[in-house]
This record gives structure tokens, C-alpha cells and sequence, in this order.
């Protein structure tokens, strides 16, 4: 608390009270804000407040696909279903457990006045859109309002909220006695999904070739998923980087002083109690201690869209003190626990973009509200830091939080949040670089990173360093004279370090069957491309996409073999797996490049396509449209470009729906200079020319100059207008 009321201090420092409009008063934003679009249909916005700032910024963001904001918010909200209908009543009630309208305006009315202001121009920005262009039809959101600012102040989707299971949910919910036990849902073998995530890499001036600190941001995310947009005020505010549709903030980006991006953490910062719950009166009570304590009910009303109109679903729901119940098992219901707290999440969210030094960055981290992610910083002053998660309950060792802990214990509870200098932070570490790339924090540094031993087991639950991470390692370790083209190179770096290890074990396969196996001249050709391949993509690869069909074929064949026993499917793969199962899936693989291309002699790029021709939020693909070839993988094979592709119904193509989609690298020189690109382009409107324009450099590599000062736009200007206009 001590440290919240310096922080408000420090807030009125950063953010002075001043006359702000009234809510609704749009003109006052409109004589004060400036837009201009630059020659790829991105938006830098100029108000003489920082209030201005965000209702020009908001106003672009509905410009470009007011879709994508109203639908980030029907999530946020819990109010999916009156859009789509029934099967999102579940998702609905999963976001209403924990985001509750009257709460929310409790906490607008609670917010510091600048951030009220904030929340008061976003909404304004939106109704004022809305105004503007009466042919947008709102699918449920017609009015705005302030608070609903603080139902998405982090980032990403949901949030830690999505931890929760739908099925189990509804398993609960719908079961007329709810201590009965569900039946066990099938796991699914996570080490065959696509990894999400990001990379954030900062080298220290010592190892660049200006002497300037370089900052890669990288976020690995669904396409089209934020905006890139450039926001300026007479207050202070002059930042540029990625919104998520709808938010009023830069999630990932960069000032004139620091820069910061952030990769998904392995933290472990969610809990689920085993609460013993037993029937008394017309309620429930639950064992904590020596106590009973009554178990919280309330209603939840959720309304949904049906053929005849609105209908509604009306759900009791449960509370222990330590969170909702969310599901039963083993007799016990679960209740979950989990970070909650919107205006600080929304505070720190705005706050650190217009932080201009480690220690004012420091001062905005303190709240502890971003606890789904790593951070990777750098700055013009030299420095480079990585903050591991920034939400981590202090706990009692003893007990394996991975798992359901017993909720009638006290000694479960949390007991605050472990401060910055008690987790496993770096701050300008010898070696002169530092990384993260969803994985463990043990090898941020090398050689200088903190040590495992040091911290308790709950900061982290990677087993493991991941093939991303030995990347990362393999082109940071031993390299100087950073530039940023020499960044994106390491970015773009082509090796696939997964099939060093997936590879060998079948090639001596190969090698020790029989002359008479019919494998033995089947696979010939396939063998020898492989033997002689560099474990790298390339849009003209064949061995790339062979080995690809071949370990995706051999990790569905022993992915329950390798779940039983708690392996990753690829390390099964390597190390368990049978000759026969190895070489029959590269038989398999060869027939299945045949059948669907002609040959298994296909190349890469003939099957890794981008391609946008639809602003659907499920994209939609067709092989007879056009698409360009993309060269990087999907992670799962230590890429650090990310490109999650697959066939879909009618294709036979690979189209990209997430990876890289933002991707900047910045100078902290005197004077920034930076580089970017976005997957697609702008404009969500598919007749825009910003609809495409930037796949070509996305697929390339090849990103775009950032015009990061108001003098740079001249002769890169497309248009320049007041919002209304």
C-alpha cells in the first residue's frame, strides 16, 4: 500500500491534473487533435492533451476496423453471445465471474482523475466514430461508456481468465448436483499445439557498433490483432508501437528515451483450491481452518442471440474467498485465483509509455498488475533489463501449486507478491545482451543469467530450455558490432535447431535396415535429402518441408505414448520412438506431399503461404486466390520468426494465421531510429490499399522505416485531417 500511494504521487508527476472536456464534449478533442496517415495508411496522432491524444488514437483505430474494437470488448465483457449466440454463453459466463459491471464503475469512480480523463476521451472517441459514420452497424455495442475502458487493461484476450477451462465450466454449472464428480476430459497433447509467444531481444551498447542500446520487438500473436500507430501530446506523451485493437495504450513499442515488449511467461501465478464444501440450510459452507464459512452464490444473467431475438441464460454461481468455483473434481469443488485488479493493470498499462527512464519504468512495474508477461527493456541511456512475469504470489514452498492445493489449509494462501528485487530479474548483465523467447529465465543472459537455485520453483515451470532458446543463444553468444539490420538478421535467422536433435536418430534408422525392406529403395531419395539438408527454411527447401510433414506425421503417431509418460512429443521423438514408427512416418510423409502436391519434391514456399483476402475474424483461405511464400515455421521447431500455418477445408495450401505480426527493432541513439512491419497492412478494409501492401516486406524480412518524428512525414504524408473530417 506504501508503495501504490508513492506511485500516485509519482502519477501526478507524470500526469498533471488539468481542465479536461466533460465526457461527451467531442468538439473540445476535435479542435485539438491532428491525424495524419503516412504513406502505409498508419496513424500518427497529435492532441494538445494526452486525453486528445487517446480520443485521435481511438478514433483512427474505428477508422481502420472498428470490427476487430467492438468484438475485443463483446470478449472483455462477457457479451460475445449477443452477437454469435449460444455457443459462446460459456465464454460469456467465464468473463462475467470475474469482470462485473458494477464493479467496474466502482473502480472508474475510484480511478485518479488523469486516468479518468483517459477513460473519458476513449469512450468519446468511439461515440464520436460512431457518429461520424452511420453506416458502421455496431453488432451489440452502440453506446461506450468510460469504464468499460478497465474491462481490457492488459494486452491480451482475457488474460489469465482464459486459464479457465470452458468444459469444465460447463460441466459444473449444468449438473443439478454439483458435488458430483465429472467425467475426466481427455488431455490434450499441448506439446503438439502451436507455442505462443514472442521474442524480445536488447543489446547493451557495449556489443552495438553505434554504441547505442538496440531493443527487438517481436510479439508472436494472431495477425491483425493490433494496430501500429504513432501518439503525441503537449503533455509529455510521444510514443509508437502496437495497440490491441480497442486499448488506448501501446502494449508493445517505444518513446523517445525507452522501449519495451513482452513475451508470454512460464510463471506459475494461477492457483486452484480444493474447497470441501458440504450442504447446510439453503446454502454451502467450506472448510478454511477450524471455521465453516459460507460459500458465496450470486446470479449471473447471460443473454444471448437466438433466430427469434435476444434470449438469456440464468446461472448460480459460487465463491470461495479465494475466487470463483470453476469446476469440480474428486469430490471437491475448485475455486481459482488469479491477478484482478483492472485500474492498476490499466494505470501501469498507460503509465510506462511515457516513462522515460529504468527507474521511472521501475516505478510503473512496482504495481505488479501485468502477470502474464515477461518484459524486455532497453533504453537511450544504455540500459538493457529483463523483468521476469511482474505477478507472483509469495508462497509456501512446500506445496506444488501446479496442482489443485487444499483450500482448507491456511497455509496455501498467498502472502502478497514477491517484490522486483525478489524474482528473477537482470539489469545490464556483463555479457552485454539479453533475451527471452518464452522460455525459462536461467539463460536470458548466458552466462550472467540468475540462477534456478536461487528463487522458489513457482517462478517458473518450463522443465526445460526450449529450441527457441538454444536459438536465440546460438546468434547472440559471441556476436558484436550490433546494427539494427544485423538484429533483424539474428531475428530472421534460418536454422531449425529441433531437427538436430529429430534427425540423426533417423538417418541411422535408415541406414540399418535391410537391403530387401521395401523402406529401404522407398525412402531413398527422401533419406539422402534430408542427410544432405542444413536444418534450415528456405521458401525453395524441399528437405524443409519433408522433414516438417514427417515429424508433424511421427509426433501425432507417439503423442499419447509420449503423454502417458510426460514427455514432450518431439523429445519422444528423438529418443523413444521406434525405427519402424520413424520410418514409416517419413513414408507417410512423402505420400502425403504427393498426394496433395504432386510430388513430395515440393518446395517450402509452394506450401506456406500468406495470404490475405478476407478482414473475417476466422480467416477464410483459397488456393486458387493469390498468396505469397513464406519461409519461416512455426516455432515449434526453434524458428525464431514464427509463422503458424496449416491446411484448411478446401486447401491444400498452408495458410499463416498467427506468428510474427508486429516485428520492430529500434536505435536508442540521440535520435531514434527504427525499423518495422506489419503482417498484411493497416486497414482492415479490404478494398483500402493498406489492406496488403506490407506482406511483401512481412514475408520478406524486409521492414519499412518507422517515421517516429513529425519532420520525417514530410513527403511520406497520405493525408492529414481532424477526426470527423
Amino acid at each position: 500500500m506504501i508503495a501504490r500511494r508513492a506511485l500516485f504521487c509519482f502519477a501526478a508527476v507524470l500526469f498533471p491534473i488539468a481542465a479536461h472536456a466533460a465526457p461527451g464534449d467531442w468538439q473540445h478533442h476535435v479542435r485539438n487533435v491532428e491525424i495524419i496517415r503516412d504513406d502505409w495508411g498508419i496513424a500518427h496522432v497529435f492532441g494538445k492533451t494526452d486525453a486528445d491524444a487517446v480520443f485521435g488514437m481511438i478514433y483512427a483505430q474505428a477508422e481502420d476496423d472498428f470490427n476487430r474494437v467492438e468484438r475485443n470488448y463483446l470478449l472483455s465483457m462477457g457479451r460475445l453471445a449477443e452477437a454469435e449466440g449460444e455457443g459462446e454463453i460459456y465464454r460469456d459466463l467465464r468473463m462475467k465471474l470475474f469482470i462485473d459491471p458494477v464493479e467496474m464503475k466502482a473502480k472508474y469512480r475510484q480511478s485518479p482523475q488523469w486516468l479518468k480523463a483517459l477513460m473519458d476521451a476513449w469512450a468519446d472517441g468511439l461515440n464520436y466514430f460512431l457518429a461520424k459514420h452511420p453506416a458502421v452497424k455496431p453488432r451489440v455495442i452502440a453506446h461506450w461508456e468510460p469504464w468499460m475502458a478497465l474491462t481490457f487493461s492488459e494486452g491480451s484476450i482475457g488474460g489469465d481468465i482464459e486459464e479457465v477451462n470452458l468444459e469444465e465450466l460447463r460441466a459444473f454449472y449444468e449438473k443439478p448436483q454439483l458435488t458430483s464428480m465429472l467425467t475426466p476430459i481427455n488431455p490434450s497433447y499441448r506439446d503438439l499445439e502451436e507455442p505462443t509467444g514472442s521474442n524480445g531481444i536488447a543489446i547493451a551498447p557495449s556489443l552495438s557498433k553505434d554504441h547505442h542500446a538496440l531493443l527487438l520487438i517481436n510479439p508472436h500473436t494472431s495477425f491483425f490483432f493490433r494496430s501500429e500507430v504513432e501518439m503525441v501530446s503537449d503533455e509529455g506523451l510521444h510514443a509508437y508501437g502496437a495497440a490491441t485493437w480497442g486499448q488506448f495504450f501501446l502494449y508493445q513499442g517505444f518513446n523517445e528515451r525507452i522501449g519495451w515488449m513482452h513475451t508470454s511467461s512460464g510463471v506459475d501465478n494461477i492457483d486452484e483450491y480444493a474447497e470441501t464444501v458440504t450442504k447446510k440450510g439453503n446454502g454451502f459452507v467450506y472448510k478454511y481452518g477450524k471455521e465453516e464459512r459460507p460459500v458465496k452464490s450470486s446470479t449471473i444473467t447471460v443473454p444471448y442471440k437466438t433466430a427469434n431475438g435476444m434470449a438469456k441464460r440464468v446461472f448460480t454461481v459460487y465463491r470461495t474467498h479465494h475466487g470463483p468455483v470453476v469446476r469440480s473434481a474428486d469430490g471437491k469443488w475448485m475455486s481459482i485465483r488469479l491477478m484482478n485488479d483492472p485500474m492498476h493493470a490499466l494505470m501501469q498499462s498507460y503509465g510506462r509509455t511515457k516513462a522515460r527512464s529504468y527507474k521511472e519504468f521501475v516505478k510503473w512495474m512496482a504495481l505488479h498488475t501485468n502477470s502474464s508477461n515477461n518484459t524486455v527493456y532497453a533504453d537511450a541511456d544504455g540500459n538493457i533489463a529483463y523483468f521476469h512475469s511482474n505477478f507472483i504470489p509469495r508462497r509456501d514452498p512446500r506445496f506444488d501449486y501446479t496442482k489443485p492445493v487444499d483450500g482448507s489449509n491456511p497455509a496455501t494462501e498467498w502472502h502478497g507478491v514477491l517484490s522486483i528485487e525478489e524474482t528473477p530479474n537482470l539489469l545490464n548483465p556483463r555479457n552485454g545482451w539479453l533475451y527471452n523467447s518464452n522460455n525459462w529465465p536461467w539463460s536470458a543472459a548466458g552466462p550472467n543469467s540468475r540462477k534456478r537455485s536461487d528463487f522458489p520453483v513457482y517462478v517458473e515451470r518450463g522443465r526445460e530450455e526450449t529450441p527457441r532458446g538454444y536459438h536465440a543463444l546460438r546468434v547472440l553468444t559471441g556476436h558484436k558490432d550490433f546494427t539494427l539490420d544485423s538484429l533483424l538478421t539474428a531475428a530472421f535467422d534460418s536454422w531449425l535447431p529441433a531437427f538436430d536433435a529429430l534427425l540423426p536418430p533417423l538417418l541411422k534408422d535408415y541406414d540399418a535396415l535391410p537391403a530387401s525392406d521395401p523402406l529401404k529403395s522407398k525412402l531413398a531419395e527422401q533419406v539422402a535429402a534430408l542427410r544432405a539438408w542444413d536444418h534450415r527454411w528456405s521458401t525453395n527447401s524441399v528437405p524443409t518441408a519433408l522433414a516438417i510433414f514427417w515429424a508433424d506425421d511421427l509426433g501425432r503417431r507417439i503423442g499419447p505414448e509420449a503423454s502417458k509418460i510426460g514427455m514432450l512429443a518431439d523429445d519422444y521423438s528423438a529418443t523413444k520412438a521406434t525405427p519402424q514408427q520413424r520410418l514409416e512416418s517419413l513414408a507417410a510423409a512423402s505420400d502425403k506431399l504427393a498426394a496433395d502436391f504432386g510430388t513430395w519434391k515440393t518446395p517450402w514456399g509452394e506450401i506456406n503461404r500468406f495470404q490475405r483476402i478476407t478482414d473475417d475474424i476466422e480467416p477464410k483461405f483459397d488456393d486458387a486466390k493469390p498468396s505469397i511464400p513464406i519461409g519461416f515455421t512455426y516455432s515449434r521447431w526453434g524458428s525464431l520468426a514464427s509463422f503458424s500455418a496449416r491446411p484448411y477445408p478446401g486447401t491444400k495450401k498452408w495458410y499463416g494465421t498467427s506468428g510474427n505480426s508486429f516485428v520492430a527493432v529500434v536505435d536508442f541513439g540521440p535520435r531514434i531510429r527504427a525499423r518495422a512491419v506489419t503482417a498484411g497492412g493497416e486497414s482492415g478494409n479490404p478494398s483500402s490499399p493498406h489492406f496488403n501492401d506490407e506482406a511483401g516486406r512481412y514475408a520478406s524480412g524486409n521492414l519499412r522505416d518507422v517515421y517516429f518524428y513529425r519532420a520525417q512525414l514530410v513527403g511520406h504524408t497520405e493525408r492529414k485531417y481532424r477526426p470527423g473530417e
